[in-house]
């Protein structure tokens, strides 16, 4: 049986959309780790909430990680976009980096 920690968890998978994402918050203080989820498919990837162009962070409003017009991550900041399954910069200033991504797993939904 898989011990969950409910410290760590983000969300239910059926609460995000497909595609979807949403953001999150580990740790206290000052320098916290903010991140991001997104869902495709079945599929869940997570990436650190921060442009490798300029540094800011992707969402310039809450949650809002996702490209309407296609299923890719933007920048709220410069309208870059990156591959959802990848986090490889497709467009934009930082064509060819890629967001840092971080290990997530979805046990029992």
């Amino acid at each position: 049986m898989t011990v969950v920690d409910p410290a760590r968890v983000i969300c239910a998978l059926d609460d995000l959309a497909d595609p979807d994402a949403r953001g999150f918050r580990l740790g206290e203080g000052d320098w916290p780790l903010r991140g991001f989820v997104v869902r495709r498919g079945t599929d869940v990837h997570a990436y650190v909430n921060y442009c490798p162009h300029a540094g800011f962070p992707l969402d310039a409003s809450p949650d809002a990680f996702l490209a309407p017009e296609a299923p890719l991550i933007r920048c709220g900041m410069h309208g870059a976009l990156f591959e959802i399954e990848t986090g490889r910069c497709v467009s934009g200033p930082c064509v060819g980096r890629g967001l840092r991504s971080l290990p997530v797993h979805v046990v029992r939904g």
